[in-house]
């Protein structure tokens, strides 16, 4: 099996906040990311696909389909946003790493499957920062 990634950038804003938390407990636990002013990142998200390369070809994935395909319908949704309040798809939701990864999977899985001929979505990582950062199965 064969492992294919694509990695892409966005610059976001987002804060930490829950609403039924009195404003100490949310310092309390989510710190300087509770910023009543926002805080930003340079958010990178990597794409895994998983197959057999096709016999014509010998991709996996064209790389250049899958490229536009993230910028269409990921990176262009939330590049240069606020997450809490400018993407539809976070709107009262935590606007975490675990939870946007999450949404990010939902919108690419099907889109990536139906360009992947021997193959499908295998994992999304999501670095918030060079040393933070998520991974998602689907699972």
């Amino acid at each position: 099996m064969i492992y294919v990634c694509r990695k892409e950038h966005f610059n976001a804003a987002h804060k930490l906040w829950n609403p039924n938390w009195t404003e100490e407990k949310n310092i309390e636990v989510f710190g300087p990311c509770a910023n009543v002013n926002w805080h930003g990142h340079n958010f990178e998200l990597i794409v895994t696909v998983k197959g057999l390369p096709d016999p014509e070809t010998g991709f996996v994935v064209d790389l250049k389909a899958l490229s536009v395909l993230i910028k269409e319908l990921v990176i262009d949704k939330v590049d240069h946003k606020n997450l809490n309040l400018d993407v539809p798809f976070m709107l009262g939701k935590m606007a975490s790493c675990e939870n946007l990864v999450m949404e990010f999977w939902k919108i690419l899985e099907p889109a990536v499957n139906a360009i992947v001929p021997q193959g499908r979505l295998y994992k999304l990582t999501l670095y918030e920062t060079p040393r933070n950062f998520v991974e998602y199965l689907g699972e």
